[in-house]
């Protein structure tokens, strides 16, 4: 295992930011309000273009916050160091970010009214998004290559564990926690209707103006912009700023990186861990 993370209940998670007890306040010791909002990502499946369009509905539009706070403190990770400092006294309606699997989310949450959105994205798309983020961020690990890391990716060798057994897991609790799904490439093909449908979830009534204000401050152009958005303001000693955080938010950027050996294996590795599941996404017939 790299030095750069630490395991968890076989999970490996990024020693900077987490530790046991910052891991044991998510899951045992943190109180979950009922009107708290949970945006739940596997990473690079939508994570901060969630945290912008949450941040924007709880304004009704607004940007003062969306362009003055860090979308990190506006919408907290909560198995992270700072969690408890952050959320503890953050008035209501709280938004909460997590990567978390739903073996390890707030026990509270399965006994609260507290809503929760899982977007998700094409593995394969994750896959390469998180392979050029890993080679970014100096307090992860470094890929050797994209070889390697696809492999890696397929086993749950990577920081988070399984694309697989995380989606998996937030599917088999949708009938325990009031929870919506989100995919990344519906955001693109309908960012307005997504939106809308949001809105709809939270019970959030905004105007038409309000939604107007909502997708144009949350599409990609406008996040990349934003200095509260872009992690520009972490410190460059922790990323390369030669590989933007913000890369390119797209569809099927995948098919310019993988070989045919990686989608051969992607597409066998696919088929067989997701067999029997009832549900179907738009990538699937790819």
């Amino acid at each position: 295992m790299s030095d750069h993370y630490m395991l968890h209940d076989g999970i490996l998670f990024p020693k900077m930011v987490h530790d046991d007890i910052s891991l044991n306040y998510a899951t045992n010791e943190f109180q979950v309000r009922d009107d708290d909002v949970f945006n739940v990502t596997y990473p690079k499946c939508g994570t901060v273009w969630m945290q912008e369009i949450l941040t924007l509905i709880k304004s009704n539009g607004d940007t003062e916050a969306f362009l003055t706070i860090p979308n990190w403190d506006r919408v907290p990770w909560i198995e992270q160091m700072t969690a408890k400092q952050l959320l503890e006294n953050q008035p209501s309606p709280r938004l909460i970010t997590t990567h978390l699997p739903a073996h390890l989310a707030p026990k509270s949450l399965y006994n609260s009214k507290a809503k929760v959105i899982y977007t998700t994205r094409n593995p394969r798309d994750a896959c390469i998004s998180l392979y050029h983020f890993c080679t970014s961020i100096s307090f992860l690990e470094t890929p050797k290559n994209l070889d390697d890391f696809v492999q890696k990716f397929l086993k749950g060798e990577v920081m988070f564990g399984s694309w697989f057994d995380h989606l998996k897991g937030w599917l088999g609790v949708k009938h325990k926690v009031e929870i919506m799904f989100q995919t990344y490439e519906d955001l693109l093909k309908d960012p307005r209707g997504s939106v809308i449908k949001i809105c709809k979830f939270l019970e959030k009534d905004l105007d038409e103006k309000a939604i107007d204000s909502v997708v144009a401050h949350s599409s990609f152009k406008s996040m990349k912009e934003n200095k509260m958005s872009n992690w520009s303001l972490v410190p460059p000693e922790m990323m390369d700023r030669k590989t933007p955080f913000m890369r390119k938010g797209q569809s099927g950027d995948w098919k310019n990186h993988f070989t045919k050996e990686h989608i051969d294996l992607f597409d066998a590795t696919y088929k067989e861990k997701m067999k029997g599941m009832d549900v179907k996404f738009s990538w699937d017939s790819l």
